[in-house]
Order: structure tokens, then C-alpha cells, then sequence
């Protein structure tokens, strides 16, 4: 049974890093007999700090809520650390830099065969959107160049996080609709679903759950549909189904 968390993002408004997430997180963990105490964390979207700072960033937020930390960067066997795991949390960042590093150290089948076996899995911005099948609807800029864009499809559909509608004043490019339109056109049987900033999506087998106050959009070839806060969103699970 896949137990999946994908926020879409570290920080809502002005909160703290991760301080809207500890409550989801504490739940999500907590929801099974045997909750795991450790996490193991993935820092490999981190571009600009090192992985020790970026785990040192991490950390607070998981000790405040009573579990500890390890880090795949400082595990002299990255694999046997995956398959040990009680619990995979992935970090944002860059998604290509993420994608590319989980190739290196050939670690996206152990981290989907780990979910697969029912392991938590959390997720935030990078972290959320290789959940999905393929890495092409992140907003990140390609800094590296990975083997494949294929991820690790722990969802059917395609996911977007940070989603802002329309354009800022001033703003000439293009916006996120327009981008998810222009990936629609190319991919038109595909299934996109935006998350805004504070939300995220559970998962705990065949359910499907919106979390926190906004509402989602899921956007495909067909236009755009609104998907409300707190509802279900089971059929999302079945690939080729529309909301």
C-alpha cells in the first residue's frame, strides 16, 4: 500500500521552514501501528548549500515532532540505506539536480521498490514532483542534465507544485497555465495537478486526499478543472481518468 505526502512546498506565506508542514507530517507519520521514529532524508535537489547544511536545515522540523534524521549523503552504502529506511523524505530544490544524482547513485528503483513495500514517503517541490511519471512539469530550470526525465511514477498523474494562476503585474512571459498548456499540447493524454503553496496531496493506499486551505487545479487536454480543498480525489489513482 503506497503511503505517499507531497507538499507542494517548504513554507506557506511567512511561515517558518516547514512549520506549516510539521502538523501533516506528524499525522501522516503517525497514522499506522508501528509509526517509524527515523526518517531517511534525501538532499539532493540542494544546488547552492552543501548537503550538510540543507540536513541541518531539515532536521528541526522532524525532531520537533519526536523523529530523528539520517542522511543518504553521509551513508557509505546509499542503497543499503534506502532499502533500510522507515521512512524516504525527499527535499526541494532544483528537480534536475535531484533527478540527475538519483541516477548517479541509482537509487529511484530502491526508493520506488521501498514505497511499493509500504514505507512513508513526504515530499516537498522537487521531492513531490518525481512522484509523478516523468519530471516535465516542474517550474526548475534544466542546471544539469539527467539520463532520463522519467521519475518515479508513485502517481499516475503529472504533478506541479508552487502553482500560481495568472501573471504578476509586469510579467511578459508566460504564464503557468500557458506552460501546462504548452506541455498538454505535446502530451495530450497526460493529467497535470497544480498544488499551491500550503497544500499537498496524501496518499494512503487507493485514497487520495487534498490537504490544507486551497483549493488545486488539475489541468489536461480538456482545460482546467478546480479540485477543492479537503475533498478526495481517488479517481486520480486510475490512470486515464479525468477529474
Amino acid at each position: 500500500m503506497s503511503r505517499l505526502l507531497l507538499l507542494s512546498s517548504s513554507r506557506a506565506g511567512s511561515t517558518g521552514y516547514l512549520e506549516h508542514a510539521q502538523p501533516l507530517i506528524a499525522d501522516f507519520i503517525g497514522a499506522r501501528p508501528a509509526p517509524p521514529k527515523r526518517v531517511l532524508f534525501i538532499p539532493f535537489a540542494g544546488v547552492v548549500k552543501t548537503f550538510d547544511a540543507y540536513l541541518e536545515q531539515v532536521r528541526p522540523a522532524f525532531t520537533a515532532i519526536g523523529l530523528g534524521v539520517d542522511s543518504v549523503h553521509q551513508a557509505a552504502d546509499p542503497q543499503a540505506a534506502v532499502h533500510e529506511a522507515e521512512a524516504i523524505v525527499v527535499g526541494g530544490g532544483n528537480t534536475f539536480a535531484l533527478v540527475k544524482r538519483l541516477h548517479e547513485t541509482d537509487l529511484l528503483e530502491a526508493i520506488r521498490q521501498r514505497v511499493s513495500d509500504g514505507i512513508p514517503y513526504i515530499g516537498w517541490s522537487a521531492g513531490s514532483n518525481i512522484a509523478g511519471p516523468t519530471l516535465c512539469t516542474t517550474n526548475d530550470m534544466p542546471i544539469v542534465e539527467p539520463p532520463s526525465f522519467v521519475t518515479l511514477g508513485l502517481v499516475p498523474f503529472q504533478l506541479n507544485p508552487h502553482f500560481m494562476a495568472g501573471k504578476p503585474p509586469g510579467h511578459n512571459g508566460e504564464s503557468r497555465e500557458e506552460r501546462l498548456a504548452e506541455y498538454l499540447a505535446l502530451n495530450p493524454g497526460a493529467l497535470v495537478v497544480a498544488l499551491r503553496e500550503g497544500t499537498a496531496l496524501r496518499r494512503e493506499g487507493d485514497s487520495l486526499t487534498l490537504v490544507g486551505g486551497l483549493d488545486g487545479v488539475a489541468f489536461s487536454a480538456d482545460g482546467q478543472a478546480a479540485l477543492a480543498a479537503g475533498s478526495r480525489l481517488d479517481t486520480l489513482l486510475t490512470p486515464g481518468i479525468q477529474p
